[in-house]
């Protein structure tokens, strides 16, 4: 059972969120062979505020 833990900054819409884990669960199937069912997906939201890349925080990119 493939389990897929995505950590995305917040804002999507539950659409968007919808299209996305049908699309990697479409993929998943298509390449494992597995069936939908078991393929988990874990989505996380975190603030720009609680992710840096480059020693500096994603909420401070455009001061």
């Amino acid at each position: 059972m493939p389990t897929f833990h995505i950590e995305l900054f917040e804002g999507r819409t539950l659409e968007q969120k919808r299209q996305f884990v049908e699309a990697i669960t479409k993929a998943t199937c298509d390449s494992l062979g597995v069936e939908p069912n078991s393929v988990d997906i874990i989505l996380t939201d975190v603030k720009r505020e609680n992710w840096a890349t480059g020693g500096r925080l994603w909420s401070e990119a455009d001061a």
